[in-house]
């Protein structure tokens, strides 16, 4: 297993930095004996950030109509509100390049989980609807940064390892998710009925989660010896595997890129449409609160073991459009099923959706597998993430107008079923067996 220092700031360089990099005997010489448990550490970091990287989001759902109530949201600003943590992961995870460059990646993921940790126990406190969103926004800023550098650290510290280690983070992910959905009503309950104490809770689990990257954070801020650190090796290997003649390109002007940009922004806007919007569904279906948090629990708990398994198996195919497909059958199934009949087939529905939301781990599996160097996937994660996000903005705001003007669910759940189409169309085009410096 490889070491866990902070990566070098060339690891965020242009492609013709990388390419020019004095390029090591057969991949990087002799490698120095990596610490085992500092790899450990590494691995339970990965997985207690990923822990932390959506229940601000889900904890909400569930108590969207007390916080509405209390806090004297229409529903067109709770579609606004649904929509700020697409805003804020496109807006703050654009400066994530920048800041790894400039402080190691190790360094701004302990960071962005002080913020969560900060923001989560201010937005009890709020009186108002914007300072309750000034203070989700600080939470989501922390979020974005860590979610666009969760692909760069496993790409740099797990580089043989790219399937498991997305795996593992992609199902500790979708486990935070489900125990957001599950736990807020029960704890608010147990707590005292107040939303305020059933959404505070959760700064604690980001508090713990502190922990393992402050050490990570000054390990990788120590520096390294002359020579090299052990995680100059692969990083070396796969800048000496790229053309040194590789001419820049802008990433704006790569079709995979924006392939996988809207790729993702597409499932962006059916996960954050599901957290923010499907509890109410169930709930104006005539489904219990706390069952409709249990159905939403339901949905991000399928992730959990295919999140882990979903990594792998893209991994091993040289084409994953496939899978984009699979999953999006799930979706339209799961739709038709919610528009016929919400309350009958509750269950049967939250799995199926459930499966269809497991785009987002083949979707950073992806971001992996369609590059070459760490400079390479440092800028597809952040383009594809930041403008992924900027294009999931409009559809929860969207659902929120349809829902106010229309009265019911029939047009929100026809919008969400139309976003699967061109989710479908992207994805198979950024599955194709290609890489991100191939089209310089």
């Amino acid at each position: 297993m490889v070491g866990m220092h902070t990566p070098p700031t060339d690891d965020l360089a242009t492609p013709e930095t990388a390419a020019s990099a004095p390029r090591p005997a057969e991949h990087g010489g002799p490698r120095r004996a990596a610490s085992p448990w500092r790899g450990r550490v590494m691995a339970a970091g990965l997985m207690l950030a990923a822990l932390n990287l959506r229940p601000a989001v889900t904890s909400l759902g569930p108590l969207l109509e007390e916080v509405r109530d209390d806090l004297g949201m229409s529903g067109t600003v709770a579609g606004v509100l649904t929509s700020v943590p697409a805003a804020c992961f496109a807006l703050f995870g654009l400066t994530a390049p920048r800041l790894a460059r400039r402080w190691g990646a190790g360094a701004v993921v302990c960071a962005g989980l002080a913020a969560i940790a900060t923001g989560l126990l201010l937005r009890p406190f709020a009186g108002g609807t914007v300072v309750f969103l000034a203070a989700s926004a600080l939470a989501l800023a922390g979020i974005a940064v860590s979610n666009i550098l969760m692909p760069v650290i496993v790409k740099r510290w797990f580089p043989d390892r790219v399937g498991a280690m997305t795996g593992l983070y992609s199902m500790g992910l979708s486990l935070g998710t489900a125990a957001a959905a599950a736990a807020t009503v029960p704890m608010t309950d147990a707590l005292g009925g107040s939303w305020r104490s059933g959404l505070g809770v959760w700064a604690l689990l980001a508090a713990v989660a502190l922990v393992p990257w402050l050490f990570l954070a000054r390990a990788g801020g120590s520096g390294s010896e002359a020579g090299g650190t052990d995680t100059d090796a692969p990083a070396a290997a796969e800048t000496a595997a790229a053309p040194a003649d590789a001419p820049a390109m802008r990433i704006t002007r790569s079709p995979l890129a924006w392939a996988m940009a809207v790729f993702f922004g597409f499932q962006a806007t059916a996960a954050y449409i599901s957290m923010g919007w499907m509890p109410q569904i169930f709930r104006d279906a005539g489904v219990s609160a706390s069952t409709s948090g249990l159905l939403l629990a339901v949905m991000m708990a399928m992730g959990v073991p295919l999140a882990f398994v979903l990594p792998r198996i893209a991994a091993r195919l040289r084409h994953q459009g496939v899978l984009v497909v699979i999953l999006g059958v799930f979706g339209l199934t799961g739709y038709a099923g919610l528009w016929l009949a919400p309350a009958e087939g509750a269950w049967a529905w939250a799995v199926l959706l459930g499966i269809a939301n497991c785009a987002f781990p083949l979707a950073l599996t992806m971001i992996g597998m369609r590059t070459r160097t760490h400079a390479g996937v440092v800028r597809l994660s952040a383009f594809a993430q930041s403008v992924g996000y900027l294009l999931s903005i409009p559809g929860p705001l969207l659902v929120g107008v349809l829902y106010q003007h229309s009265g019911g669910w029939g047009q929100p759940i026809a919008l969400m079923a139309g976003f699967m189409v061109p989710q479908i169309v992207a994805g198979v085009l950024a599955g194709r067996d290609r890489h991100l410096e191939d089209e310089a």
